[in-house]
């Protein structure tokens, strides 16, 4: 029979895993309490780190329809759920990790997409969701004003053109 304590543990992190836009699953062995309390602190308000047991993590991943990272749960293990902006905490996570190389990503999950570790840090090489999009209002804005440039030139050409069909048409006139 389980334990009330244990049960109550699965069922908040299958809420977790259901009600965050990802995962990232690490391995943490080597990093003191103070430096936990430090990288919970560089997520920021996005994530939400936990260290859990993996038989736990495990139950409520799969609770959670998520059977895909089963074998990431090895080891010592501690699931970061990403609420925010996925990009923020990958490049928290990449950065902890290079001043503090006990921390190792394994991999994890992104909107129902399983991540290799290599893709979460390619992940936190993008630039933030605000920068891309405040690039794509740019650009927009940029091919919005080309437009009108060009609309705007399409009917003083087509004056010009009248014009100067009317010009050859009077000297045509004239010289006969």
């Amino acid at each position: 029979m389980a334990r009330p304590d244990k049960v109550d543990a699965v069922e908040e992190m299958r809420d977790k895993f259901r009600n965050s836009n990802g995962a990232v699953i690490t391995a943490y062995t080597g990093l003191t309490v103070a430096q936990l309390q430090q990288l919970r602190r560089s997520l920021g308000e996005n994530a939400n780190y936990r260290v859990a047991k993996n038989t736990l993590t495990k139950i409520a991943a799969n609770a959670a329809g998520i059977n895909e990272i089963d074998d990431l749960f090895t080891g010592s293990s501690a699931v970061a759920f990403v609420t925010g902006d996925p990009v923020e905490a990958a490049k928290g996570l990449r950065d902890f990790a290079k001043d503090n190389p006990s921390l190792v990503i394994k991999g994890g999950v992104l909107d129902g997409k399983v991540l290799s570790a290599d893709e979460i840090k390619k992940l936190a090489d993008l630039e933030s969701r605000e920068v891309l999009l405040s690039k794509l209002a740019g650009a927009m804005k940029g091919k919005q004003s080309q437009a009108a440039s060009v609309f705007q030139a399409l009917p003083s050409k087509l004056v010009r053109t009248v014009d100067a069909l009317r010009a050859k048409q009077d000297e045509q006139g004239g010289a006969e």
